[in-house]
């Protein structure tokens, strides 16, 4: 799923937290500006730009692999990617690459029947595998050694998805009815767009309106646009909507009409060209944090000046799935992507064997992966963040993550498990005590970069409060707070998420490689981690409830936000050889 999560404004109609702030100005393209000279963390790239005037550089390809981006925005469309050896619209596979019409990229949900949109979450894929041979068995029914896995998997999923379908409802009957007493104070009051003015003058009917009132007064005090709340408000509605009736419903499968052999992880064609898709919001977003035109003084700057965006849709609205993953990173290392952008992942992976043997094939031909770290204030040193670049962790560890590892541990008692038998097939468990070694001795993608996100100010609210974080698995950070960017009908809106993140990284690697190709992924991940801008005071990160402070080289590999300034220049000592 991708990581643009919802802002959820109340809970049961209680307000937020009365010491919340009033929206903060920020200044345009703060993502781009440089701390000393512009006052906020931002990764330098407008000073960076200085480093390289009157230098040559050449277009790099970045894939975003997202649910789709619309290549006619006013700021994208002359950054897009084009295959020139395609014939737009001619029905004719005039490259012999396999897909027909791929001019700016290939939708590997779709068919000629159309674009898929909604999906399943992995979880509830997981259970209609398991629950024929699982549903009706009990604990004192004889099973294998390998069945008694199964069997323990496929309860711990149940309860899973039970807490998170009980969560959508409760979510949707009290937004549900927020936004019914809401529509009724609008008719009493007589207007659509309603004032702190408005419902102060306003004598509630009943309770349940004066918890309405209460709350969009709440709201209002911080950011008086009523406009942007019932925005939200109607999203979050949305959002509970389709985790009922998609993501979480068990009679919900669309694959059927994709077309496809879905138990074939080797099968390579199918899918259709409309890269755009039926939901563009998050990949445009991201793709224009990436190559915003520079030069056209329309809406925004993205980092890299030479960069060409293919777009690859594989993310819906619900859970990707690994076969679609692994082919949309294939599909952009063959059509020349020198960076791939995913901005996504998911707490269980069906099948990460075929995504690591995608990632593998990048690594090969030397294309640099930047993936998103999640956002949900997660420890990914012990919560599963799919995918990732461990290869093999799926395959000994794909359904288990910190919420049963203290049961998993004791159950074993360090005792090694037997191997997944082939393809799509039983997890194995991580061993004992020893889980954590184990899993980070296992191999690893060495073209591979995990990015958190970070905020605007030098303090300790730097590090954002949804961001995942780790000290063995996040990379780098990088700005992932209130972005502005480019959206679906040359429209431009603020998003936050290591959605956002990830692509500055991905426009750093872009811009790295666009003036000094020379350089190899390996070398620019090398570069980017090593420019880091390091940060001396603590910042505040809430850990399994408990909010501590803590260094940022305590939660991420690095220790810094990249710095574009700082790459730029090791760069060319690097490429100097020096």
């Amino acid at each position: 799923m991708n990581f643009f999560k919802k802002i959820l404004m109340i809970a049961a109609f209680a307000p937020l937290a009365a010491s919340a702030q009033k929206k903060e100005d920020l200044k345009p393209n703060w993502f781009n500006l440089d701390l000393q000279k512009d006052g906020v963390f931002g990764i330098s790239t407008e000073r960076a730009y200085e480093l390289v005037k009157g230098k040559k550089a050449v277009p790099v390809t970045v894939a975003v692999l997202d649910g789709g981006v619309d290549e006619e925005h006013e700021d994208l469309k002359t950054v897009m990617w084009k295959n020139q050896r395609e014939i737009a619209g001619n029905n004719i596979d005039d490259d012999k690459n396999g897909y027909v019409d791929d001019v700016y990229g290939w939708n590997f949900l779709g068919s000629a029947k159309g674009s898929v949109r909604f999906d399943n979450l992995e979880i509830v894929r997981l259970i209609r595998i398991y629950q024929d041979k699982y549903a009706s068995v009990l604990n004192s029914t004889p099973l294998s050694t390998a069945e008694r896995r199964e069997f323990s998997l496929y309860k711990k999923l149940v309860t899973e998805h039970q807490s998170k379908l009980q969560n959508a409802r409760f979510g949707y009957e009290n937004y549900s009815i927020l936004k019914k007493n809401l529509d009724s104070i609008e008719r009493r009051i007589g207007k659509e767009k309603l004032s702190l003015n408005d419902l102060d003058k306003y004598r509630a009917k009943n309770d349940i309106e004066s918890k309405v009132i209460k709350v969009v007064r709440s709201e209002l005090k911080k950011n008086p646009d009523y406009s942007e709340f019932t925005k939200e408000l109607n999203e979050t509605l949305e959002y509970y909507h389709n985790q009922l009736n998609y993501h979480l419903n068990l009679e919900f499968d669309p694959r059927d009409s994709i077309g496809d052999n879905y138990a074939d992880v080797n099968e390579r064609i199918y899918g259709n060209s409309d890269v755009t898709g039926p939901d563009a919001d998050h990949g445009t977003h991201v793709a224009g944090i990436i190559a915003a035109d520079r030069t056209n003084k329309l809406g925004i700057n993205g980092v890299a000046d030479q960069a060409r965006i293919m777009s690859v849709r594989v993310v819906p609205d619900g859970d990707e799935r690994d076969k679609d993953v692994a082919n949309a990173i294939r599909y952009a290392v063959d059509n020349g992507a020198k960076v791939i952008n995913m901005s996504f992942g998911k707490s269980y992976s069906w099948n990460k064997a075929t995504v690591d043997s995608a990632v593998a094939y990048a690594a090969r031909k030397d294309v640099l992966l930047v993936h998103a770290a999640g956002n949900d204030s997660k420890n990914t040193d012990y919560e599963n963040n799919f995918p990732n670049r461990i290869y093999g962790d799926t395959t000994n560890a794909n359904y288990w993550n910190l919420s049963n590892r203290i049961e998993v541990e004791q159950a074993l008692q360090t005792r090694p498990m037997p191997g997944v038998m082939g393809g799509i097939g039983r997890p194995n468990v991580p061993t004992g005590p020893r889980v954590d070694s184990a899993k980070f001795s296992r191999p690893q993608a060495p073209n591979w970069l995990e990015v958190g996100a970070s905020s605007w100010k030098d303090d300790e609210t730097l590090v954002a409060n949804f961001s995942n974080f780790g000290k063995r698995t996040v990379d780098v950070f990088a700005p992932g707070v209130r972005i502005n960017s480019t959206m679906p009908g040359s429209k431009y809106e603020e998003q936050q998420g290591t959605s956002m993140a990830a692509p500055v990284v991905s426009g750093l690697a872009a811009l790295i490689r666009s003036y000094y190709p020379s350089l190899s992924a390996v070398q620019v991940k090398d570069i980017i981690m090593r420019s880091v801008a390091k940060v001396d005071q603590k910042v505040k990160i809430a850990e399994r409830g408990e909010s501590k402070k803590v260094n940022l080289s305590d939660i991420s590999i690095s220790g810094g936000v990249v710095n574009a300034y700082n790459a730029l220049k090791l760069a060319e000592e690097v490429s100097k050889g020096k």
